[in-house]
């Protein structure tokens, strides 16, 4: 098995970009999905979903010049978890998507 996703929606941010102290950029935006149902009553109900997204060297050049809140894109990339410590001490858990493929959809 592969740890592989691949997700297609609006991006909701306008994305962070970071310059690190090598060069190399780092992109952080979330992405939302949308899933559409009927409830009980046969009305149709859309259900919208947030993904965090980090992008890294390229990628990240990618989108620092082409992508804006709104944008539809497509990602490809690894779903990953990780924890830090907040400014107060607590303990916090991320889960993001690590991506190594953009595809830009909208105008």
């Amino acid at each position: 098995m592969k740890n592989r996703v691949q997700l297609i929606g609006n991006v909701g941010n306008e994305p962070e970009i970071k310059t690190l102290e090598t060069g190399k950029k780092l992109a952080h935006l979330t992405i939302a999905t949308n899933d559409y149902y009927k409830n009980e009553k046969g009305e149709r109900v859309q259900q919208t979903e947030w993904h965090r997204v980090t992008a890294w060297g390229k990628v990240a050049e990618i989108i620092e010049k082409y992508v804006v809140k709104g944008k539809e894109v497509a990602v490809e990339g690894k779903l990953t978890h990780r924890t830090y410590d907040d400014k107060n001490g607590e303990k916090r858990y991320v889960t993001e998507v690590v991506v190594n493929d953009i595809l830009l959809l909208s105008k």
